[in-house]
């Protein structure tokens, strides 16, 4: 008769024989025919050209950065709607204090521009010399 833990370690060893097993065995019956386009790299269906070592723009990051943190908050709103009634009032106010932080954030990442996707050049000021002394020109 197992223990407990024995019942566990048996599962635990069947779990981990679970994987070796199931690949050895689709090796040995699937067929292998490699062919040269089996071979070629695949990337969405297009030919590839050019070298993998392209910059992309930072914009791409931003966006799914501010992304996963607004989405790992809104998460953290579902169980605080759920259950705000049975911490009362205080429960309440910590929420919305919550609530307003994210929409502040949110207000902050849209001015400072990170959510457009086309932004305009910057214009860079210039100073010229006059009598006067100098004044930017734009």
């Amino acid at each position: 008769m197992l223990t407990e833990f024995g019942k566990i370690l048996l599962f635990m060893i069947i779990a981990a024989a679970f994987v070796p097993i199931g690949l050895i065995t689709a090796k040995l019956i699937r067929p292998s025919r490699p062919t040269k386009e089996k071979n070629m790299i695949y990337e969405c269906g297009e030919e590839t050209i050019g070298s993998p070592w392209v910059k992309f723009n930072i914009r791409f990051y931003v966006v799914a950065l501010i992304f996963l943190i607004f989405d790992v908050e809104v998460v953290l709103l579902f169980p605080w709607a759920l259950a705000y009634k049975n911490f009362g009032v205080p429960g309440f106010l910590v929420g919305i204090v919550f609530l307003i932080i994210l929409v502040l954030g949110m207000a902050y990442e849209w001015r400072k521009g990170d959510l457009d996707w086309d932004r305009p050049k910057p214009q860079i000021p210039t100073l010229t010399n006059d009598s006067a002394g100098f004044e930017e020109k734009n």
